[in-house]
């Protein structure tokens, strides 16, 4: 088992419930040091174990943070519903690159930076299930969770992690037991199977022009630029997901754009009472709803 490496440590209140959190350590690549934030309920008993929220920020892989205000306060607030909340930073690679990660950065660069963020987020759910225990973390019940940038990490993290993860050994252990996306998209939605499905809560625009809706180009490059990389994004997904009988959350956003990549707080009792019959009841539940942006 890894050592834990406890950097730091805060009493949080929420007007309803508080919580912990703490610091970790959870590897560190070349100048890179990761860590993840767990807030954890305090009226936890010694040897329960809990679901939880493994997030990742998003920011286009180049700014964000993993103490990011909305981050950090999702995080915080789904203690109130019985989970764990995890906060992780990975590496940012497009980060002071001239290309960043839109139509210039070429096809090439940004599979390799997809790929590197699922190994970062394999890593992080791999140290939180090695040292389960000790953070009360039930690891049967983890969702895996992201917006924008984050929501493509893990989506490619829970359904292509045999395409992107160079050694799949030490990922035995890692299950998760549903998503959480905020408008995210993955290289290639054929590789959801039966085996890997989960039940899933997919937020996205219609007119998203940065991360696509369905199937379209990243940032919506035109075929002759560097970047035009096809995506498979919610719609594509909750298709994948409805024709093999797996439970899905699909909040459409008809004329929205990239904003809705927001995290939805709004809709947090929604979530986490879907994520409540489908995770721990195992209930097949498949939910569809139309807003129109205003």
């Amino acid at each position: 088992m890894r050592k834990i490496i406890v950097l730091a440590f805060t009493l949080l209140a929420l007007s309803v419930q508080s919580q912990t959190k703490t610091t970790y350590i959870y590897k560190i690549v070349g100048l890179d040091t990761l860590k993840l934030d767990v807030y954890t309920p305090v009226n936890l008993e010694e040897d329960s174990k809990s679901p939880t929220l493994l997030w990742m920020h998003g920011g286009g892989f180049s700014i964000g943070s993993r103490d990011y205000i909305d981050d950090a306060k999702l995080c915080e607030d789904v203690t109130k519903y019985g989970y764990i909340g995890i906060s992780i930073s990975y590496r940012l690679l497009r980060k002071n690159t001239k290309t960043q990660f839109g139509c210039a950065c070429s096809k090439e660069d940004k599979m390799e930076t997809f790929k590197q963020a699922t190994i970062d987020y394999l890593d992080a759910a791999a140290f939180v299930v090695e040292n389960a225990k000790t953070l009360k973390i039930d690891i049967s019940k983890i969702i895996a969770g992201g917006s924008s940038a984050g929501a493509e990490g893990i989506l490619n993290s829970v359904y292509m992690k045999e395409y992107f993860a160079d050694s799949l050994q030490k990922y035995k252990r890692v299950k998760f037991a549903g998503v959480f996306s905020a408008a995210g998209a993955m290289v290639n939605a054929n590789y959801i199977t039966k085996n890997n499905a989960v039940p899933s809560v997919l937020f996205h625009g219609t007119d998203d022009n940065l991360v696509p809706f369905a199937n379209a180009s990243h940032h919506l490059c035109d075929l002759d630029k560097p970047g035009y990389l096809l995506l498979d994004g919610s719609k594509i997904i909750a298709e994948k997901l409805e024709a093999l009988e797996t439970s899905y959350y699909f909040n459409i956003v008809k004329g929205g754009k990239h904003e809705v990549s927001k995290i939805p707080f709004n809709d947090l009792d929604d979530i986490f009472k879907f994520f409540e019959q489908t995770v721990l009841n195992n209930e097949v539940i498949q939910t569809k709803i139309i807003n129109t942006k205003s």
